[in-house]
This record gives C-alpha cells, sequence and structure tokens, in this order.
C-alpha cells in the first residue's frame, strides 16, 4: 500500500511515519506540506491512500478533495473532531482525530486494503467516481450507481437519494464500466443491471425497465434484445 503523507507540519508527518512503520505493508512514497505539493505528487505517485490534514495553508483539506476530480481514498488527520461529519460528507474513508491512536489508524488501514481488494478483483474499470452537487461531493462506489443519463456534454448519476452531476459525457463513463454491470440501455442512459427489477414488453418492441427505487426508463427497441439475452438463464 503506498502512502502519501500530507500535513503542512513537520513534526506531525514524523509522527504518522513513526506509526506506519508498524504495517509492514505500507510504503510512505512522499510528503507534502501544502495543497499545492498534494496535487501534484497525487498525480505523479497515485497513491494507494491519501493522509490529509485537514487545516493547511492556503486550501484546507477538505476544499482540496472536492477540487480533486479522480482522488485517492483519503483518509483525513487534525486535531479538531468538528470536521467530521464534513469529511464524510466528501466521502473520506476515515477521520483521525491527533494525536493519533495506533488502534484507530490499524482500522483505518483495514479500510483501505478492503477498498484495494475490490480494486484489484475489478482493475480494469472504475470502482468509485467522484461527484459533486452545488457544495456536497461524494466519491460514490460504482456499483451502487443505479443510472447513468445524459445530459448535454455531462452526465447525471443516480445513486441513494442523489442525482448528482459529472463532467463526462456517457460515452466516456461507458468504456470505464463493468459490462458484465452496466448495460447501454439506449444512446442516453446506461443502467446497473443490478438494480432492475421488473421489465414490460411494449407495443413497439422497446422494454420499460423498473428499477429498484420506482423509477422506470425505456430499453430502446435495438438493445431489448440483448437485454433479454443478458439477463435470461
Amino acid at each position: 500500500m503506498r502512502a502519501l503523507l500530507a500535513d503542512d507540519e513537520r513534526l506531525a508527518r514524523v509522527a504518522l511515519r513513526r506509526l506506519l512503520k508498524a504495517h509492514s505493508d505500507v510504503e510512505v512514497v512522499s510528503e507534502a506540506a501544502n495543497a499545492n505539493e498534494v496535487l501534484s505528487q497525487v498525480h505523479r505517485l497515485q497513491p494507494d491512500v491519501l493522509f490529509l490534514d485537514v487545516q493547511m495553508p492556503g486550501c484546507s483539506g477538505l476544499e482540496l478533495l472536492e477540487r480533486m476530480e479522480d482522488p485517492p481514498p483519503v483518509i483525513f488527520t487534525t486535531a479538531y473532531e468538528n470536521y467530521a461529519v464534513r469529511a464524510f460528507d466528501v466521502s473520506a474513508v476515515d477521520y483521525l482525530v491527533k494525536p493519533i491512536v495506533a488502534e484507530r489508524l490499524a482500522s483505518a488501514l483495514n479500510k483501505i486494503r478492503g477498498l484495494m481488494e475490490g480494486k484489484i478483483a475489478g482493475a480494469r474499470y472504475a470502482q468509485r467516481v467522484f461527484l459533486r452537487e452545488g457544495d456536497h461531493c461524494w466519491i460514490a462506489p460504482v456499483n451502487k450507481i443505479r443510472l447513468f443519463e445524459s445530459e448535454g456534454n455531462y452526465t447525471r448519476v443516480h445513486f441513494g437519494e442523489n442525482r448528482a452531476m459529472i463532467n463526462k459525457s456517457l460515452s466516456l463513463l461507458e468504456a470505464k464500466l463493468d459490462p458484465g454491470i452496466f448495460f447501454r440501455a439506449s444512446r442516453s442512459q446506461i443502467v446497473n443491471l443490478q438494480q432492475i427489477n421488473a421489465l414490460q414488453p411494449q407495443p413497439d418492441g422497446a422494454l420499460l425497465a423498473t428499477l429498484s427505487d420506482g423509477m422506470q426508463i425505456s430499453v430502446s427497441r435495438r438493445q431489448s434484445r440483448a437485454l433479454r439475452d443478458r439477463l435470461s438463464l
């Protein structure tokens, strides 16, 4: 597991590095002291986990995460407990309060290990996607997304109770999605097969699919036969 430590306080980085030595599968690949260094090193090194301080000069860790289009899994580190709710709003994997306790660090690393196991199993395809709607941000597991819906050059993403937007076209997203899970229902929609509860034939040969949340989408006549084949035993 390749780790990047981001904290403007050198002693805090030293303390975290010392704690991480107890974990033989963790390699600290670099350190960063400000937002620009974090962005540069995340892009260059592609770490498996980013330990990110909440309060840094120029740009907070929370603001920095919102700016990243495809962030690595993040464990926030801070001396203040009151940022925890917002940290999980932006889908941090965990939130460690300084001074960091070895047991809590071990628990956070186990979460990262779980994410990595899922990533290795499906390395060809995206496992998580960064989404935002207004001031709210998520890092959503791709297999929890019900529907991708084209809106011009953007895509509306349906997951949970949320309808967030991503700055990518449907065609670009399709290449990153596991075809064993996702199906191109029409020119404007990609549906999660695991989220289809019912199919109703239409007079023109198309299908009306009912998703787990009750939403109904039309599967084009051209794609209907392929969908029947995919879902048949």
